[in-house]
Formats: C-alpha cells, structure tokens, sequence
C-alpha cells in the first residue's frame, strides 16, 4: 500500500543503501548525506538494524599532559540522537576500553561521530584529540582519528559493529509462528516500532560513581558514599513512559525560587554549578555494568560499623538507607544519592541539584531497599545472599510532584533494570512507606553505627560546604577566562 513499508522487502534494500555507500572512506563527513539521498532517489523507505557496537581501543594518541601522557575518554552519537560516554582511561596513549553499547531501532543510513577527548581534572573544560565518522555497516574498523588543525592525524580507533535487520530479529523473537501471516505480523510490528521508537538504548546498564570535590581529609572512608552520586544509564525509559514527564511544581515555595522570579537565575546558577562538579567525569570515577543482583547488591553496600562509628572488619552489607533519585529527560539516566548526602547543605533542592535545574523530569522521590519482610524483622546474623531484596520506591518530590497515577510505569521499567530486587512503589501520602522508611533508618541507627546527624544533610565543623566550593570555582574560572582574554588583547595590540 502506498506510504507503507513493505516489510519482506526490508533485506535487499539495506544491502543496496550500504552498498551506494561502501565505497566511501569510513572518516568521509557526508556518509550518512550519501545514503539518506540514495533512499530518497529511490523512493525507498530507509529500513532500520540493531546495533551491538564495541569499542575496543586506540593507539598513537598524542601527549595531551605537561606530567604524563593522556587521560583520554570518547563521546560517541549516532545521528546525534543519543550518546554513550566511555569510561576514563589514566596516563595512556594506547586506551582499551572494550566497551559494548547496544542500541535498537538504528537507521542503515546513521552516521557513528566520535570525539575523543583529554581528561583535564584541574580544568573546567577537557581537552580535544579528535574525532572520525563511520557508517554503521557492520564489521571491524580502523578508523583515522582527526587533529582540528588540518585534519592532522592523532592516532588510530578501533571499534567493532554488528548488526542484524529488525524483520530478521522479529522472526527471532516470533513465538515459533505456524504460518506465513504470523511471521509477517511480526515483522509488520517491529517495523512499527522502530519507527515509534527510533534508537532506543538497549544496554549493557552501566553506572559511575561520582565523589563530591568536598570529599577530603575532612571525610573519613567510612563516610564516603555521603559524598557520593551514581548515575546509571537504564533501559525502556521512551517505551514504558512516552511522552510523560513531570514539570516543575509551581506551588512548591523551594521550586519557585529556583523557577520563577528575578533572582532564580542566580538561585539557579548556584545549584548547577554544583551538579557540574557533583557528576564531573574524572579519572577518579568508578564506573560498572549492571548484569545481575549481585551487582545492584554491591551498588547499595556499604562498610558495617559499631556504635561508636568505627569500621568493622567485616564483609559489606547493603545498607539501610534513603535515597533522593531523578529519571533525567535530558539523557533518561537514574541518578541518585543518599538523602543525607553532605553536599545537600545550602541547597533549595536535592532533586533539582540532580537534575541540573531542569524544568522537568521523568520522575522522582527517594527509594530504599529492604530486606523482604522489611528492617524491623531482619537480624544481621542473616546473609544478604540468604534473603530475597525488594526496593521501596516513591513520589516524595516537592519540587516536581510526580503524578502518583505513573508509579505502575516506573514499577515496569525498574523491573527491567534492577534485576533480582522486588519493586515496590508507594505514594508519598501512603502510611506503609512512611512505616518502611522509618524502619530503615532505625536499622541503621541501631545496628550498622550510622550517626543520627548522618540521616540528613550535614557538614562537619570546618568543612567547606559544596555551594561555597562552587562560588569559589566559579570565581576562579571567570578570572582565568579573563586573565585568558586580556592576554588575546595584549597579543593583539602588539602585532
């Protein structure tokens, strides 16, 4: 029928886009033009892969450090409709990474553009390698990676793509159809769904852990993940939600000073400085990949304690705590913190602070986990592996005021990335959280050596608190950028 696609067509058409661009250089700029003015000649519909890309490494990186040699991470687009970010490599000019990234619903004629990059943790912008364009026809690539100054070569990037067609992948998945329609049926709806839902991330579910710049003698190890933000990049967020999100709450006193009136761009300009260094990719992140319970147990421990608050020889334990999370609508990443996190002091609000100040999210609250039958009915003699896990989920977000009548939803697509924990979502106005929260935190307090004072937002006596850091970075930074310019004006007058 005309203006549908032809779904047992598919398989020719791609192989013919791919090769009308084969026998382009894979660092070419206009790939993507060739191929997409190729379709549109041939009044094709353009047919859509699923993309397991691997970045192996690169070798031949310039010297980027006045001490070492390079600190070198890439970010890399398809179509510059999503990112992956890779991990930070220290003090090499010949990064493995072996990274996986998986994305669903690709365009044949996408263009993969990645920019490498020099981690600078002293500066407020990282250094540029290079980059290179590719298409996304499968096989194993080595790339040429580009200098800015003509073109000149910086070293070499290998990566490696395979793909496979959606019909071919819905054929797969097909639960052993009996016939023809069946099959075609199928395939019919993966095509659909790659049109509704064009490169939709498909995982491995990673995370980083990110260190407050506060963290210092001041913070003893114990007290490390009070300083501490994890973002975790997870799985069917545009399926699940649509276009569902959750504005800012225009009642909530704290939002409007951030939101509305003539000083909120003050209020606001505090507060995302402060999330630009909270969630600062440096050479001192931690970084995982989310592949079973174990992991999420290991993302949730923390060091036991005695009641004076020393650390205690023993295997971690997940601990009983709360925690503040935003799903981002920027980059659909969970990111969260313990709700008594030092670097919350000054601040109008956490969830903002995790947002970076965006005017909407997909949704937020706090969470914790529990053990099944909850803290109160939990004794430390108990294994963490001996116990079923289930993590408590909400709405208590002032500022956004998340629409309890989606809860269900974030249910579904926490399911689905936080494997061997039961989800459990309450409203903020339900008796049952408020009880389970309580539990929590007695828990805590009773068993595991977790001070009082620790349960909310605190600094020690002395230590310099996140808002009055970033002031002064900020600072710091406008008098380099100034001192910078002064010396172009000096160059200047003097030619």
């Amino acid at each position: 029928m005309p203006g549908h696609r032809n779904p047992l067509g598919m398989s020719g058409l791609a192989d013919q886009i791919q090769d009308a661009v084969s026998t382009a250089k894979s660092h070419v700029h206009n790939v993507s033009d060739v191929a997409k003015t190729f379709a549109r000649d041939k009044n094709f519909d353009i047919p859509y892969v699923d993309l397991r890309i691997q970045f192996i490494s690169a070798s031949g990186l310039p010297k980027m450090d006045v001490i070492g040699s390079a600190d070198p991470y890439f970010v890399a687009k398809l179509d510059d409709k999503i990112h992956f970010v890779s991990t930070v490599k220290s003090d090499t000019l010949a990064p493995v990474w072996d990274e996986i990234w998986n994305v669903k619903n690709v365009p044949v004629t996408a263009t993969l553009l990645v920019r490498v990059m020099d981690k600078d943790n002293d500066a407020p912008t990282d250094d540029y390698i290079g980059k290179f364009e590719t298409t996304v026809q499968p096989g194993t690539k080595e790339v040429t990676i580009e200098g800015p100054i003509l073109r000149r070569t910086r070293g070499v990037f290998i990566l490696k793509i395979d793909s496979i067609r959606i019909e071919d992948r819905a054929k797969q998945e097909a639960n052993k159809p009996t016939d023809q329609r069946g099959i075609e049926t199928a395939i019919k709806h993966a095509c659909d769904d790659a049109e509704k839902y064009p490169y939709l991330f498909d995982g491995p579910i990673r995370y980083s852990r990110h260190f407050s710049p506060t963290v210092g003698h001041l913070t003893a190890i114990n007290d490390a993940r009070l300083y501490s933000t994890w973002k975790m990049y997870i799985k069917g967020i545009p399926k699940v939600f649509g276009d569902r999100v959750q504005p800012w709450n225009r009642k909530y006193k704290a939002a409007r000073s951030i939101f509305q009136g003539p000083t909120s761009i003050v209020v606001r300009s505090g507060i995302q400085a402060g999330h630009r260094m909270l969630y600062a990719r440096t050479t001192h992140n931690g970084f995982g990949i989310i592949n079973g319970p174990g992991d999420i147990h290991a993302l949730l421990q923390g060091v036991v304690r005695s009641g004076s608050g020393d650390v205690l020889d023993r295997p971690h334990r997940v601990k009983p705590a709360v925690y503040t999370y935003i799903i981002s609508l920027d980059d659909e990443s969970f990111r969260f913190s313990e709700t008594g996190a030092a670097f919350f002091v000054d601040f109008a609000s956490k969830h903002a602070l995790h947002s970076n100040c965006a005017e909407a999210v997909r949704y937020s609250g706090e969470f914790h986990p529990r053990p099944q039958g909850g803290w109160e009915n939990f004794s430390d003699k108990v294994l963490d592996e001996e116990v079923e896990w289930e993590l408590v989920i909400d709405n208590n977000s002032g500022t956004y005021s998340p629409d309890k009548a989606v809860l269900p939803l974030l249910k579904e697509v926490l399911d689905e990335n936080f494997p061997g924990f039961k989800i459990i979502v309450l409203d903020h106005e339900n008796p049952a959280l408020k009880q389970s929260t309580d539990a929590c935190r007695a828990y805590a307090l009773s068993k595991r050596g977790v001070k009082a004072e620790e349960l909310q937002p605190h600094t020690a006596d002395g230590e310099v608190t996140l808002s009055h850091f970033g002031t002064r970075h900020a600072h710091q930074a406008k008098d380099l950028a100034k001192s910078a310019m002064e010396g172009v004006v000096n160059q200047v007058k003097a030619m």
